[in-house]
């Protein structure tokens, strides 16, 4: 593990990247069609974790932290289950730069605030950037384990990283 002996920061921020490239781990190496391939009864796909958790890193950090005109925080279910919804442009390729791209501009938007920086969310009065940030190491991992077994279900492949 990195960042064990890291200070506060340091070690939520390790913990959300490392899931973070466990859930493009899974994704890369898939054909297109294998990424978007439901196995269970659910929307759920290898292709619509990387693009739900590409709204949900834009949702949590830049949309409540800075947002730019004409953002806002998405609070509807209607918009939950669209980010699960894949078209013939969500190729994997895209949507793993997509992904990169949202988690980067994430980490740049977080950087710009203290751990302890509070702002409003509409469904839960306040919260603080240090929730966020556990919020997203837990939204992110889940979302893993079900990229691994959906991995797992298409080709065999194993493994966290």
């Amino acid at each position: 593990m990195i960042a064990r002996t890291g200070d506060e920061r340091a070690v939520l921020e390790a913990f959300l990247d490392l899931h973070r490239q466990v859930v493009l781990t899974k994704l890369r190496g898939l054909a297109d069609a294998d990424a978007a391939r439901r196995l269970v009864p659910s929307d759920t796909t290898v292709a619509g974790v990387v693009k739900h958790l590409t709204m949900v890193e834009a949702n949590w950090f830049p949309r409540l932290l800075a947002p730019e005109p004409g953002e806002e925080h998405l609070t509807s279910p209607q918009s939950g289950q669209e980010s699960w919804t894949i078209r013939a442009d969500d190729t994997v390729d895209r949507l793993a730069a997509g992904y990169e791209a949202a988690c980067a501009r994430s980490r740049a938007v977080a950087a710009r605030f203290p751990l302890d920086h509070v702002v409003s969310q509409p469904q839960l009065d306040e919260v603080n950037l240090r929730w966020i940030y556990v919020h997203m190491i837990e939204e992110t991992a889940r979302h893993a384990g079900h990229a691994d077994i959906l991995r797992e279900l298409t080709d065999g492949q194993t493994g966290a990283v």
